[in-house]
């Protein structure tokens, strides 16, 4: 009878242990926390792009046609050549320099055209940085070493000082 209680007590509990856990969320591809949403990304990607850029408003309703528009050519190029990496640069390239005259309209200064060009990677800095931040990293830096020489090959003595 012991048995019968003990085993049914024990039973009990871990019911009320697992229902106490809070929901597993959906884990991303490297199982480390939500995976955003394409819908977030974008939002954040016009969020900052306006910010970096300052857009107002009648820049910001010319501005993202032409943009989409640029992203677009430059995603159909990498698909068309993607085998050929040289192919590729040069024909981005080609569209930026199409899309930058066109920006630069909008925009009103070369300086806003390349920063619109190069929003990109800032962007990209950005989210790097605050990936870095959360695993407890110093943002902009690369945790390989602490700056000093690199160690020896293995098998040689670390030279004398």
């Amino acid at each position: 009878m012991k048995k019968i209680i003990f085993s049914f007590l024990l039973s009990m509990f871990v019911v009320a242990i697992v229902t106490a856990q809070p929901p597993q969320r959906s884990m991303g591809p490297r199982g480390k926390g939500p995976r955003p949403s394409r819908e977030n990304v974008e939002a954040l990607k016009v969020a900052f792009m306006t910010k970096h850029l300052n857009l107002n408003v009648d820049e910001a309703q010319k501005f993202w046609p032409a943009y989409n528009a640029c992203t677009e050519e430059l995603k159909k190029a990498r698909q068309e050549k993607k085998e050929d990496v040289l192919a590729f640069e040069e024909a981005a390239l080609n569209i930026r320099k199409k899309y930058k005259n066109e920006f630069k309209k909008v925009l009103g200064s070369d300086e806003r055209a390349n920063k619109a060009l190069t929003a990109d990677r800032a962007l990209l800095g950005m989210i790097k940085d605050e990936l870095q931040n959360r695993k407890g990293g110093k943002p902009g830096s690369k945790k390989k070493g602490n700056g000093g020489p690199p160690p020896p090959p293995p098998g040689q003595e670390a030279p004398a000082v």
